[in-house]
């Protein structure tokens, strides 16, 4: 424990490896842990057409590694480490602790946490037993195993509806399911879904069960004429309602919203002096990749500011 940190990151999503990028080019002694492998939610997403500078668009997987390709180049030092507890410091010139999973301490002056959220869960009966089974939660990772057969895809915003455009390319029917009346998805993406001949729409739906034994058979939806609940027949079901935060690193230790997102001013400052956050972990009303990066940089450049003031060495 005898290295201290200028700046641990924890997460090494788009947010996390600006973040990086832009306090390695700074020359602060910086560390990213990340549990998995970097890239984050875009990892699983097939094209992303409204990133600047892609006028073509490019799949997340391209995209994420072009930003860790970038973010080593600068000379970024990347951890796989789970990052488990936050020990806050005690005062002054102290530094926070960083507890893994793997036993290891990282000691650094500022913390930046862009740890991202996760997909929600329907929370219905059928879908803990069958995922895997034919439920999933990631259109590219597992459209290909649906070629020629029947799915449905819960929810109405952007993620839901391009992901249904996407699994046309092999599923035979794809149902969206959606409990309004009218999708929210950006109208375009809206436009190519009516066009699209293999796509149908159950609006004004609640998927209330999933149903089968060993695999998937479709889903009962309540609706209000049918609030007894109508089968529509699938193998498959994608469900892709919404994130919530992975935000238990912190709980307990920063000011959050009441579902758990980190509560920062525009500068990316939390609660604790020192902690910053960047990315979908973030209280904000759009959750993109074009702001998460613009948030990346924002916080680097904040960590750098109090770092260099705790060292008596900021630039006045």
């Amino acid at each position: 424990m005898a290295e201290i940190y200028d700046i641990v990151i924890i997460g090494g999503g788009p947010a996390g490896l600006t973040a990086g990028i832009y306090a390695a080019r700074a020359r602060m002694k910086t560390v990213l842990l990340e549990r998995m492998i970097c890239g984050g939610q875009i990892l699983t997403a097939h094209l992303i057409e409204n990133y600047p500078g892609f006028p073509c668009g490019a799949t997340g997987q391209e995209l994420a590694e072009l930003m860790l390709k970038q973010a080593k180049g600068a000379g970024l030092e990347i951890s796989t480490r789970e990052v488990k507890k936050i020990n806050l410091k005690k005062g002054g010139k102290d530094p926070f602790i960083i507890e893994t999973a793997e036993g290891d301490l990282f000691k650094a002056f500022s913390v930046i946490i862009a740890t991202g959220a996760r997909w929600n869960s329907l929370g219905v009966p059928g879908e803990d037993r069958l995922r895997g089974k034919g439920v999933s939660y990631c259109a590219t990772c597992d459209g290909p195993l649906f070629k020629g057969k029947e799915v449905v895809v819960v929810g109405g915003g952007d993620t839901a509806v391009g992901e249904a455009i996407y699994l046309t390319r092999f599923a035979e029917k794809v149902t969206i399911v959606h409990r309004r009346g009218r999708l929210r998805a950006t109208p375009i993406l809206q436009e190519r879904a009516l066009a699209n001949k293999k796509i149908t729409f159950s609006l004004k739906s609640e998927v209330i069960q999933i149903v089968g034994e060993d695999k998937v058979k479709g889903v009962r939806v309540k609706r209000a004429d049918m609030p007894e609940g109508a089968l529509i027949k699938a193998d498959g079901v994608f469900v892709l309602i919404g994130l919530s935060p992975n935000s238990d690193v912190f709980k307990g230790i920063l000011k959050t919203d009441e579902t758990g997102y980190a509560i920062s001013d525009e500068e990316m400052k939390t609660s604790i002096e020192g902690i910053f956050v960047c990315g979908d972990i973030r209280h904000k009303p759009l959750k993109q990749v074009a702001n998460a990066v613009g948030e990346g940089a924002v916080a680097a450049v904040s960590a750098g500011h109090y770092v260099d003031t705790l060292k008596g060495i900021e630039y006045k």
